[in-house]
């Protein structure tokens, strides 16, 4: 199974860069998860045609906060996966993440909020963020991820994004 993860897109709208992440790097996942900083309404009903599985973050503005929940736990290829955003410091954030979810622990927490790509273990609970989807001025690429699960194993991808 292969899932697109993408994270802390901070837009007002959607644009080319956003539509070219959902159809063409994630043209062959089987699901796509967006773990918040969605911002706007607008960019929600744009990732919510694709069928994108989305949480709130910090950024978002109240009306995506009503429509969205802040948490959520997944099924997909026989694990687990907590879907969060995440707030606060970066220090211990992935410990408070961990910490948010009941026991049974999900057997993967897939975060965003640092903007920093991550994979790792935490606490004995596999975890991972794709940095951030926004591709900002100055030539910075953004990043995205690609998760392919088999039998439990789980091969993360960061792919950098370009302004399109």
């Amino acid at each position: 199974m292969k899932i697109g993860v993408l994270s802390d897109t901070h837009l007002r709208s959607p644009d080319k860069t956003l539509d070219h992440i959902l159809d063409k790097l994630f043209a062959d996942a089987d699901m796509i998860l967006h773990a918040g900083d969605i911002v706007t309404a607008r960019v929600l009903e744009r990732i919510e045609e694709r069928g994108v599985l989305a949480v709130c973050g910090n950024m978002d503005d109240f009306e995506v906060a009503d429509w969205i929940p802040q948490t959520r736990v997944i099924s997909a290829a026989g694990l687990r996966i907590g879907l969060i955003h995440g707030w606060g410091a970066r220090q211990g954030l992935e410990e408070r993440l961990v910490m948010r979810f009941d026991d049974p622990k999900p057997d993967l927490i897939v975060y965003g909020h640092t903007h920093t790509p991550f994979w790792g273990k935490v606490n004995g609970v596999r975890m991972f963020n794709p940095g951030t989807a926004a591709v900002r001025g100055f030539g910075a690429a953004g990043t995205v991820g690609l998760l392919e699960i088999e039998d439990g194993s789980i091969a993360p991808l960061i792919i950098p994004v370009e302004r399109q």
